[in-house]
């Protein structure tokens, strides 16, 4: 695959030298420079073009560079920027109320510019209902700020920033009886991911959070979902806990709504809403106008397009062609809409997704053993096959390497 090239004249190199003498070192060296996308392909400063199925870590709901969210933001930078949290704009506002529609509940809603921050307001309206536990899932990720960290449920991350605030209990993920157990009338709050992205793509037993709200009721805690990789579209429903018909009371998003800019959301119901009062949180640029213009851009296109219907359509057709015939190096292929991993025979994805690269596909290696997958939820049928190929193929390399070196 081809495509244009880095205007400046800077190829890969150069720009992996440049990022290594002037950013901090928290990420390592990132594998690849990008230098343009559009739609589920991006470009490096080579020329060469790829198949996106990172997805930016599944922010790129519709993709790059998508006509909508490229004329909403330069629509609403022409007529008003950023205001601060001191004034109103209408944006700001208008996603705001439809988010709750879309939830279909009254409640409020708090912006911020990343899932951390959502998650941090929620940890706070936990602090003010003056409890003082809560409860997470092992393997749960939250995010890396302080309050978020102290729910992530991963200890290599945690580690270094100890001692981490509140008085957090993880219990394993999918287990009612653990979670039963942990909860009392002294628990805040109840944190949980409809589906553990971060640790593999793990999806919870049947009834298991609609469990989690029946615990949380009967002893007056908060649940909290969070639904910063699994909302907007990403699972085919607006909100991954719908399909089970749970409602929580807090949900935080982030990733897929702003379309590739940076926002988070709380939205809260019932008496959660009206924790938070004046002075009690708040952030310069959370809500920004062009963000959230932005925002309903995607929430605009994802409802007129037909897409939630579509992911459920390109969930089923990847894992398909995945799965079937099954491949000797996947066990399996887990998750639900266009959040996949693809589970594989040893701790090889690493291996897979430098194969999966030099076939023109990104991949993300979340785990030793998996693949997490997260396409535009505008992929088309094409894309998704000519994916697949490239990917059996990888797979296919990988295991010919694992058995001439054993």
């Amino acid at each position: 695959m081809s495509g244009g090239t880095d205007s400046s004249g800077a190829g890969n190199a150069a720009l992996t030298r440049r990022w290594q003498g002037a950013l901090m070192d928290n990420f390592g060296t990132p594998r690849l420079p990008l230098v343009r996308g559009r739609g589920t392909r991006v470009w490096d400063a080579e020329g060469v073009a790829y198949l996106d199925f990172v997805g930016g870590i599944a922010v790129n709901a519709l993709g790059h560079a998508h006509p909508s969210v490229v004329r909403a933001v330069g629509e609403q930078i022409a007529s008003l920027g950023h205001v601060s949290n001191l004034f109103i704009a209408e944006p700001t506002v208008r996603l705001a109320e439809r988010l709750l529609r879309l939830a279909g509940r009254e409640g409020r809603v708090y912006f911020s510019n990343s899932g951390a921050e959502a998650n941090e307001a929620a940890f706070k309206i936990g602090r003010l209902t003056g409890r003082p536990h809560m409860v997470a899932a092992a393997g749960g990720f939250h995010g890396r700020t302080m309050g978020a960290l102290a729910l992530t449920g991963q200890p290599a991350k945690q580690h270094p920033f100890r001692p981490l605030p509140g008085q957090v209990t993880h219990v394993p993920y999918g287990d009612t009886e653990a979670l039963r157990a942990a909860v009392t009338e002294d628990t805040a709050l109840v944190v949980l991911e409809p589906v553990q992205g971060e640790n593999g793509v793990i999806v919870p037993p049947p009834g298991y959070l609609r469990a989690a709200r029946e615990i949380t009721a009967a002893t007056g805690t908060l649940l909290v979902l969070d639904e910063i990789q699994t909302g907007v579209g990403r699972t085919g429903h607006w909100f991954a806990a719908a399909a089970e018909g749970v409602e929580a009371d807090v949900v935080t998003l982030a990733k897929g709504l702003g379309g590739g800019l940076p926002i988070g959301a709380t939205l809260a119901f019932g008496p959660a809403a009206t924790l938070l009062t004046p002075g009690t949180h708040g952030s310069t640029f959370g809500g920004n106008p062009v963000v959230c213009a932005a925002a309903l851009a995607v929430l605009d296109t994802i409802e007129q397009a037909g897409l939630l219907e579509a992911v459920t359509r390109a969930g089923a057709r990847l894992r398909q062609g995945l799965g079937v015939p099954a491949h000797p190096l996947v066990r399996e292929v887990r998750g639900a809409g266009l959040l996949l991993g693809v589970v594989l025979e040893g701790e090889v994805a690493g291996r897979v997704q430098r194969a999966a690269q030099d076939r023109g596909l990104l991949v993300n290696a979340v785990a030793p053993d998996v693949i997490r997958l997260a396409p535009p939820l505008t992929v088309t049928d094409a894309e998704l096959d000519t994916f697949v190929g490239g990917f059996r193929a990888a797979l296919s390399e990988t295991l010919e390497e694992a058995l001439t070196t054993a």
